[in-house]
């Protein structure tokens, strides 16, 4: 799996953090930035790791911003991407499982940091089932089709 990073300044912190963890779990990554804690705008740097997700150069993308909600609202303007903000476990689980979401997104203002690494174990290591779920994926992927002219 190669995973697409990136954070404003309020993630950032927590960006490094999940940088740690991600190269513990020996899943590759690339960092999109930013690079320090100097107010930056979200938008800026979410977008050059979610076109690289839709190019398919990566597998799956984690964001992160203060909240996790406006890192949310921007991925979700692209097509094909399915970005879900998780607080706990059994989002990020039901999030891969039922909904195949490829963009995980962290509040860093709301998540603490072992929740966080917690977190992406479990939105990582959890499979798509597939199933009547693939159903309701395909009917978003028509939503898609019709929305994102």
């Amino acid at each position: 799996m190669k995973v697409a990073l990136a954070a404003d300044h309020a993630g950032f912190r927590l960006k490094e953090v999940i940088k740690d963890f991600l190269r513990q779990e020996k899943i590759e990554y690339e960092d999109f930035g930013t690079y320090s804690e100097e107010p930056v705008d979200f938008i800026d740097y979410g977008e050059k790791a979610v076109r690289e997700i839709i190019k398919g150069k990566f597998d799956r993308g984690i964001l992160i911003c203060g909240t996790g909600l406006g890192m949310t609202i921007m991925a979700n303007k692209f097509f094909g991407i399915r970005a879900t903000p998780c607080y706990d476990l059994y989002a990020a689980r039901k999030s891969r499982e039922h909904n195949n979401s490829n963009v995980l997104v962290l509040g860093a203002r709301i998540t603490g940091e072992d929740l966080a690494k917690e977190i992406v174990k479990e939105w990582t290591r959890a499979e798509f089932q597939k199933g009547r779920h693939q159903r309701r994926l395909i009917k978003l992927q028509e939503l898609e089709k019709k929305n994102f002219k």
